[in-house]
């Protein structure tokens, strides 16, 4: 079969949709990719085909860092005029395809399978889509809000594409021949099938869910089997203690120099060697120190299991990898579900609370990274949580289930 599957975003949108694309293409299936052109590189290295999705959101995102007021509205305004073309280049891409698997940022995937009558699914790694009565949205900053849980999702349902609703009824009209959508969680009468790419060991499955909604594991995406890296890397890691790694990963921040300054005074506060990841601005690369190694980015199931704790942003790919690591973590959160897995962690004991990047200074993230490390409880329940984790095999369970409900 020809499967389409659509997503956009940051580096952490994709490569668990490329994982997945793996499973699938090893069961013996044509798969495409359609994400945005900076991810291109990363499609082919993996082997599977890729359709590029126009628009710059990426390249937006990052030039308007700290920008408010009027800045920030005219960011908005770009991004709606970029989402027309976006529209156009999914619809060709996903036309082509048999199967059509889309993460709901690319936010054609709903309506499209709507005109092309074909096996539809989503996909995110974080259950943001179905509503419940045990826990708010996990988009929302709230721990619990009682009575309020399951309309916070159903809030979220319709503020989420909001945005982009004048484009998308465009797009319905003009190219689709649809009348404007009244949702996006029923298609041809049925609940849509929403499949969650994390272990249900970290999130348990609520009991007010149905069967349209199915908890898979983890669709981790390894380093290719001929990644080697950097010797200097490698001397640095056997040339002392374990470090620490701290990485914000893909996330757009002004303060990137304050961030790294924190960082580099925190581990020194501790005692800990460390490992900075600059990541795309999250960190900066102008520290040099005997005790702290500074890079781009490294494979996280490589690196991971080889450092004593993980500082990180709280993404749901990064917080996966940690648990497989099976090392305690701290997360210091930014914005949207990044506060959903910081307490999930705490409250299963391999992490101390999180620490809000509002909040973060040297001192409390020097006493976070002395208890994670030393702890013997939160690294123990760390590595039978990572025993856990790497038992399952999401990518397996979701490919299994795909291709049984394909009809």
């Amino acid at each position: 079969m020809k499967i389409c599957i659509l997503t956009i975003g940051t580096r952490g949108d994709v490569q668990p949709y490329i994982a997945l694309g793996l499973g699938l293409k090893a069961a013996g299936h044509e798969v495409t990719i359609s994400t945005l052109n900076e991810f291109k590189s990363l499609v082919h290295q993996y082997g599977l085909f890729h359709d590029s999705l126009r628009g710059d959101f990426l390249k937006v995102a990052q030039s308007t860092i700290g920008e408010k007021g009027g800045n920030q509205l005219k960011r908005i305004r770009q991004y709606i005029e970029m989402a027309k073309d976006t529209l156009v280049d999914e619809w060709a891409s996903a036309q082509k395809a048999e199967v059509l698997i889309y993460s709901p940022a690319a936010i054609g995937g709903y309506h499209i399978a709507e005109k092309l009558e074909i096996p539809t699914f989503a996909a995110f790694p974080a259950p943001l889509y179905s509503p419940t009565r045990e826990f708010p949205n996990p988009f929302l900053p709230f721990r619990d809000l009682g009575p309020f849980n399951k309309l916070s999702h159903q809030l979220f349902a319709k503020l989420g594409p909001a945005m982009y609703r004048g484009p998308i009824d465009q797009f319905r009209k003009d190219v689709l021949a649809l009348p404007p959508a009244k949702g996006e969680n029923r298609l041809r009468g049925k609940p849509i099938i929403k499949l969650y790419a994390y272990s249900e060991v970290v999130v348990p499955k609520p009991a007010d869910w149905d069967e349209s909604t199915v908890v898979t594991g983890y669709w981790f995406l390894d380093a290719p089997a001929n990644w080697q890296p950097v010797p200097e890397l490698v001397k640095f890691l056997q040339e002392g203690s374990p470090p620490v790694y701290i990485g914000f990963g893909s996330m757009f921040i002004g303060d990137g120099k304050q961030k790294t300054e924190i960082a580099v005074e925190a581990l020194r506060l501790a005692g800990q060697r460390g490992i900075l990841a600059t990541g795309w601005g999250g960190l900066t690369a102008d520290h040099t120190s005997k005790d702290v190694f500074v890079l781009d980015s490294v494979p996280h199931d490589w690196l991971f299991p080889k450092v004593a704790a993980i500082v990180h942003h709280g993404g749901a790919g990064t917080t996966g990898a940690a648990l497989r690591a099976g090392k305690p973590q701290i997360i210091c959160p930014f914005v949207g579900d990044q506060f959903f897995w910081g307490q999930r962690m705490a409250d299963l004991g391999v992490s101390p609370s999180p620490i809000p990047q509002t909040k973060l200074t040297a001192e409390r993230l020097a006493d976070a990274i002395k208890y994670a490390v030393s702890d013997t409880n939160i690294r123990q329940r760390a590595l039978s949580l990572g025993e856990t984790v790497r038992a399952e095999n999401g990518i397996e369970r979701a490919v299994n289930f795909l291709l049984s409900n394909v009809h």
